[in-house]
């Protein structure tokens, strides 16, 4: 297995880049990693590892900063680390794409270099989370590759997130609910209820109905839907409440006198184990799932630990197969529906 690692990517690259890969490196034997981006900057954190059998660099000095404009950036910056590393999949010097940097060039990257699976009209990024309370997970799709989705692809995100979650999650008839704002068959905007009859209708998926965002961790579905536009609100509001309900806690104790000091001490281990039960970035990063080959992104602000993770992602979604699988149902799909 060989990934392809835009090595620029990110606040902390090459350095939480090169860790997070070396880390990964010491646990996987069957993966090679392909580091794009500037030698002269990357060697220092490899060390001995430099220009081995499992790790080699391809030199540029061209990257893609993160407030490029997305599109211009992949067709005008041709030599850019990413740009580079997306090709070597495309051309399949490499069988996935993984990156820390401007999530906008990515998605550009991988739809206009790599390409979408045939049948799929538009791919979406998809976060593993965790269910608070259980050492399960599930997919929320999707979380801002598409700001302006359709019923149709949101039917499709369900097709998706469904073999995400069997094939690498290993969840057996995995569950997909429509994220909306009431769990009533015909409650939300036009959209959701478009979206809910397509759902409804393909007996292939295992449909549960609506469910609202209070129960997002809740373990209901293993497969949760919704737009482009919502999801990244969700996302990022999910992240945000969770930041401050952890800086409230904090000043609280440190604000409380003695009492709330001993207290706050009593249950530092407890706190450290809410932080790290929302810390999902243990699970990986963010697919864009649809295309051809799995491109995955992490957190621009991820340390090493993080991209271990993600390395760790990608090469279960290797070895799964699942895009080989995906690109036989739409296939078949689309013969089906040219026959008819």
């Amino acid at each position: 297995m060989r990934i392809a690692v835009d090595a620029m990517g990110g606040d902390h690259a090459p350095q939480a880049i090169v860790e997070g890969i070396l880390l990964a490196a010491q646990e996987y034997s069957d993966v090679e990693f392909i580091l794009y981006g500037d030698g002269e900057k990357i060697k220092p954190y490899l060390g001995d590892h430099y220009n081995t059998d499992k790790i080699k660099i391809v030199h540029t000095s061209e990257k893609i900063e993160s407030d490029d404009e997305p599109v211009r950036a992949i067709r005008s910056k041709k030599q850019a680390s990413m740009v580079l590393a997306a090709r070597a999949v495309k051309e399949g010097k490499a069988d996935a794409l993984f990156s820390a940097g401007n999530t906008g060039a990515l998605l550009a990257a991988g739809l206009l270099i790599i390409g979408r699976i045939k049948g799929i009209d538009r791919p979406g990024l998809m976060p593993v989370l965790p269910v608070i309370g259980k050492d399960e997970q599930f997919v929320f799709m999707d979380v801002g590759a598409n700001a302006d989705s359709k019923a149709e692809n949101m039917h499709q995100f369900g097709i998706l997130g469904s073999y995400y979650s069997e094939f690498v999650l290993g969840k057996k008839n995995p569950k997909v609910a429509l994220l909306n704002n009431g769990s009533e068959p015909r409650k939300g905007s036009e959209l959701s209820k478009k979206a809910y009859d397509l759902l409804a209708a393909d007996e292939g998926i295992n449909f549960i109905g609506n469910t609202e965002a209070r129960e997002l961790f809740s373990g209901l579905a293993d497969v949760i839907v919704t737009d482009g536009f919502t999801g990244n609100a969700v996302l990022k509001t999910i992240e945000g409440t969770a930041m401050s309900v952890m800086e409230l806690m904090k000043a609280s104790i440190l604000d409380g006198g003695v009492k709330a000091k001993l207290g706050g001490l009593m249950l530092k281990d407890s706190l450290r184990t809410v932080k790290d039960t929302m810390d999902y970035s243990k699970f990986g990063g963010a697919v864009l799932f649809g295309l051809r080959a799995p491109v995955v992104k992490t957190h621009g602000s991820a340390d090493k630990v993080a991209v271990y993770h993600t390395i760790k992602q990608i090469r279960q979604i290797l070895t799964s197969n699942v895009i080989d699988d995906l690109v036989v149902h739409f296939e078949t799909l689309n013969e089906k529906q040219a026959i008819e």
